[in-house]
């Protein structure tokens, strides 16, 4: 699906010194975290968040997911506002995972279960994921033992397992093993290549971006510096922030 964004802001109110002559004050405004004049990501292809901490990167996927509200401005998908069947679709995996007390089949089967598939079915799918990301040893484990990679691939497996529309990553190998970080790559773009679906992933790994997405986007403070096609941003980019950030990131030589 096509998600499109136009005027939108998020502010919060923060804490901020001001100087009344040698008298320091504590006053509290109003501060945008995330300013997007417009931008739309369009169907089927995957997409790079990247940009230093702070940027406004997670934020711009919790509005996506319609986790948290803009202050301002909106955001559509394939032309409509979000509801329960288009929120259906959507799936969040965040860079600290968010795993039930239970476990591990049941954490991947949970969104099966909300979406009534049958016992059967659900087995099935479950199974061929957990066999997929190497974790079928664990899965009468309780979450709450998992180590943080195996955490990490766990909420994957069940933000993947219910085949959504649009895919929300933040940090999706941040945790996990290097040796396993292929079998993740590979897995989003299988299901990219295979399936009508959009993929928007926040990342500092470059490389990653690089390998993995069809286009990126630089946000600094809030904002985009500077969008296009993965490689030829990532090699060749136009704005001195891009190359600043990147120069310190990859190695653009």
């Amino acid at each position: 699906m096509n998600i499109k964004l136009k005027s939108l802001v998020k502010e919060y109110e923060m804490s901020v010194s001001v100087y009344n002559g040698f008298v320091k004050k504590r006053i509290k405004e109003m501060q945008a975290v995330l300013q997007i004049d417009e931008f739309t990501f369009e169907a089927n292809k995957i997409y790079g968040l990247i940009g230093p901490n702070g940027a406004g990167k997670t934020t711009l996927l919790k509005i996506i997911a319609g986790l948290t509200k803009s202050s301002y401005g909106e955001v559509t998908y394939g032309g409509a506002e979000l509801n329960d069947e288009r929120q259906r679709e959507i799936t969040y995996a965040s860079q600290r995972p968010y795993l039930l007390k239970d476990t591990v089949y049941n954490n991947i089967a949970y969104p099966l279960k909300l979406r009534k598939e049958n016992k059967l079915r659900i087995k099935s799918k479950v199974g061929r994921i957990m066999a997929e990301f190497d974790i079928y040893y664990l899965r009468n484990q309780q979450a709450k033992n998992l180590s943080g990679g195996e955490a990490q691939k766990v909420a994957l497996a069940r933000a993947l397992v219910f085949e959504p529309e649009l895919l929300l990553l933040d940090e999706p190998t941040a945790n996990i093993d290097p040796n396993f970080v292929e079998l993740i790559e590979n897995a989003i773009l299988e299901r990219s290549n295979k399936k009508e679906i959009t993929v928007i992933i926040a990342t500092h790994n470059v490389g990653q971006a690089r390998r993995l997405c069809d286009e990126v986007i630089f946000i600094k403070a809030g904002k985009i510096v500077e969008s296009g096609k993965a490689k030829e941003m990532i090699l060749k980019p136009k704005e001195e922030e891009t190359k600043k950030f990147l120069a310190f990131e990859y190695d653009i030589g």
